[in-house]
């Protein structure tokens, strides 16, 4: 047997700065390893840091421009053996060659409009080496633009129904209730989908100071009730001491229509609010008395959809008159069927009570999903990269990607209007991986080999680098050099590099500077700056903004030596909310009215059944049946960011038998012969995939619960059909559908499934191991 190859020793270094999206953190190298130290001033830091731990010199790392064999055989076109095939290494002048000659042939022959630009904005903290930015600066550029994607599949359904009722996401989430406000004035936070310190340690930009779990502690010490309504208890930290309330998850409307009902049936709704600040009550009011179906969504009209007793749901409604409310929404309740209800029932059962825009009360939707969220405002801006104009207006909600590639030509509904997808030849790939993100994975692979031709940018052989035709490898973030910030981090962090490129990795910068190079269009790209230019001139936005406030506005190299520059925020506690709330004449909301909409006479011209005029229970498709009774939480995982470095060492250490864990509660357990540590196979009619079992009864019987992220490992019968994933990726068994036809977002955090014991031979673990290489003949 032949000896493992080492990666070289390095000698040992003094620590430097850097961020990532789940901290901001100082690595250094002693005694030839990576030893990464959390920010010494956070006070709840993130264990995900150490997934860099390993990553740099992974065997799964994309160490050379690599072409799928079939493509450079047969050329571009649609090919179902993508995901299948060997690749081979060429150099980066024959892959730029090759790549520059095609992106030239789809523009001649199709336009800039047969080009998808796909990426996603979590791939690095840093402001400059932002990879969404970068592939679509690129596009901009070199070919005039490209079909973009519009929303996340985090808040796909969220992002479009806020403005029609309250105001854009940002206002209604990120600039709005803030934990110094919730910390003193908050009697009852009634969180539908919890607050999971696993989503709050996460911010896009970086974060220095996790002060979630810390604020949760001093609210609940000073008396401050926290119900965290979910199908798992771990969707609140024990510092909150939370009460749980086990509700069947996708019934959250239900229950707070209920508690609605008997808020306005007792005579305990402000109905100087609703008449002041609100429009369309009377409607919504109709429908919640029964007035307008016969059936009044009273708590024993919920109680047998919710899986509570009635007199549990009036309990709750008794706990609200009188005290300082805040509802919250997390992002898993919209990121199913009819998602835009509870997004916006929840804002009207906080009208309802007279609360919005109060301090520490009324709606903050998605306040504990993500770091940003709860925190003031810098009162500097943080630059990025400029992504200059897309000259091609075809879109589509993100989360229709296979859609699009599946059906192009066809028409389908988003917000109003009757759009159609677009012909797509060719997606540019670049800081990301929607084998992760998206649902039903057999079906996206059908949709990629629709495909002429499929690059993509990658540190690692995720799933969809395995797709791809061109594979071009990037440095991670640890290799380069940039600028970490965000717009609520009071802290701006010098990015220093850590470690040399591995093996022909370069830079997403370096790659499309000599791209457009042979498009002719480098200097519109670059605008003659390097890359170290480029920093500087970010910066300076920064800094000009500090010294015209009279403030320490240090030059980029004393910034870069010091490693962290703090940042002025300023108090915008309560957002366009409360500025409402104190001047509604001077101040309205962006809607309609001009007032919160409890009804929406726009979404009601649209005229679709799946998303009516106001708020309603519509109950889901995809729900358990005596073949699949078990509800599948396919949630956000707690050992990595999505699928970030999911070959991580702390990802890694939380995987048992190489798989991903899965929790039952031992009654479910119990009843299919399951014990703890068995491997089990969770299947439905679109697919299987392996896990290993856990269990606890931190979750609600009937329920499983499988994180995503895990990295697509496809095992195929003799046929060459896939039969499972053996590592245990939800997608495979998720449903590819939009939350409803104004929004059409992700739909992926609830299905339907059946666990079984698996006493198979089990398939070895392959996700982390890069795909076969070959020689070309001649």
């Amino acid at each position: 047997m032949n000896a493992p190859v080492l990666p070289p020793a390095r000698p040992d270094t003094d620590s430097k700065p850097h961020s990532a999206h789940w901290g901001v953190f100082s690595a250094a190298w002693k005694d030839g390893a990576l030893k990464v130290l959390p920010y010494p001033g956070d006070p709840d830091p993130n264990p995900l840091i150490q997934n860099f731990t390993n990553a740099l010199d992974h065997p799964v790392r994309v160490t050379a421009p690599m072409v799928r064999r079939g493509w450079l055989e047969r050329g571009p076109g649609p090919d179902a053996s993508r995901g299948r095939d060997d690749y081979v290494q060429v150099t980066w002048d024959h892959a730029l060659d090759l790549l520059a000659a095609e992106l030239q042939r789809v523009k001649d022959l199709h336009g800039a409009e047969g080009v998808f630009g796909g990426s996603y904005g979590w791939s690095s903290a840093g402001r400059f080496h932002h990879a969404q930015s970068q592939v679509h600066r690129f596009l901009n550029t070199a070919l005039g633009g490209y079909v973009r994607s519009v929303n996340s599949y985090s808040a796909g359904a969220s992002g479009v129904i806020l403005p029609h009722i309250l105001g854009s996401m940002d206002d209604v989430a990120r600039r709005n209730v803030t934990w110094e406000q919730i910390v003193p004035h908050t009697d009852v936070v009634l969180a539908f989908g919890g607050m999971a310190l696993k989503n709050s340690r996460v911010a896009s930009g970086g974060i220095s100071r996790h002060i979630e779990r810390e604020s949760m502690r001093q609210a609940a010490a000073r008396g401050c009730r926290f119900i965290n309504i979910s199908p798992l208890s771990s969707d609140f930290p024990e510092d909150a001491n939370a009460q749980w309330v086990q509700a069947v998850p996708g019934t959250d409307v239900a229950l707070m229509l209920a508690l609605v009902h008997h808020v306005v049936a007792n005579g305990w709704h402000d109905q100087a609010f609703l008449a002041e600040f609100c429009d369309g009550w009377e409607g919504f009011e109709d429908y919640l008395m029964g007035r307008q179906d016969g059936q009044a969504k009273d708590a024993n009209w919920a109680a047998p959809l919710c899986g509570l007793p009635a007199a549990k749901i009036t309990e709750l409604a008794h706990l609200l008159p009188g005290k300082r409310v805040l509802v919250t929404v997390s992002h898993s309740l919209q990121r199913a069927e009819h998602g835009e209800q509870p997004v916006w029932m929840a804002a009207v059962l906080a009208a309802a009570l007279g609360q919005l825009g109060l301090p520490g009360g009324g709606y903050a939707y998605a306040l504990g999903t993500l770091a940003h969220y709860g925190k003031r405002s810098n009162a500097v801006p943080v630059a990025s990269l400029p992504q200059g104009m897309n000259g091609v207006k075809d879109f589509i909600p993100v989360a229709r990607i296979a859609d699009m590639l599946l059906h192009p030509g066809q028409p389908f509904d988003y917000n109003g209007k009757r759009m159609r997808y677009p012909h797509i030849r060719l997606a540019y790939w670049a800081g990301g991986n929607p084998f992760h993100h998206h649902q039903d994975l057999k079906r996206l692979t059908r949709a990629f080999a629709t495909l002429d031709t499929f690059i993509v940018h990658e540190i690692g052989w995720t799933a969809t680098a395995r797709h791809a035709d061109i594979v071009l490898p990037c440095t991670m973030t640890l290799e380069r050099e940039d600028i970490g910030g965000s717009a609520t981090d009071p802290l701006l962090v010098a990015m220093h590099r850590i470690a040399a490129p591995n093996a022909q990795a370069r830079d997403d910068y370096d790659i499309f500077a000599d791209l457009s190079d042979r498009l002719g269009t480098r200097d519109a790209f670059t605008e003659g700056r390097t890359s170290g230019e480029w920093l500087r001139h970010l910066y300076e936005r920064t800094r000009s903004a500090l010294q015209d406030q009279g403030l320490e506005a240090p030059s980029f190299e004393q910034f870069w030596e010091r490693g962290e520059l703090p940042l002025p925020q300023q108090d915008d506690d309560g957002g366009i909310l409360r500025a409402f709330r104190d001047d509604p004449t001077g101040k309205p909301l962006p809607t309609p009215s001009g007032k919160v909409q409890i009804s929406s006479q726009v979404i009601a011209g649209f005229g679709y059944a799946d998303c009516p005029g106001h708020p309603a229970w519509l109950p889901p498709e995809d729900a358990p049946t005596p073949d699949y009774p078990l509800f599948l939480v396919a949630n956000q995982p707690a050992t990595r960011l999505h699928s970030q470095l999911d070959f991580g060492a702390h990802s890694v250490s939380q995987k048992r038998q190489d798989r991903e864990v899965c929790t039952l509660h031992p009654q479910d357990a119990a009843a299919r012969g399951i014990a703890e540590g068995d491997i089990v196979r969770l299947f439905n009619a679109r697919g299987a995939c392996l896990a290993s079992a856990t269990l606890s009864t931190a979750i609600m019987p009937g329920v499983a619960q499988l994180p995503t992220g895990a990295w697509y490992d496809p095992v195929t019968d003799a046929s060459g059909n896939v039969v499972l994933c053996g590592h245990g990726n939800p997608n495979i068994l998720t449903r590819d559908v939009g939350t409803s036809s104004l929004a059409q977002g992700c739909s992926g955090q609830l299905t339907a499934v059946q666990v079984e014991r698996y006493d198979g031979v089990l398939p070895p673990m392959r996700a982390f191991d890069p795909p076969r290489a070959v020689e070309m003949d001649g």
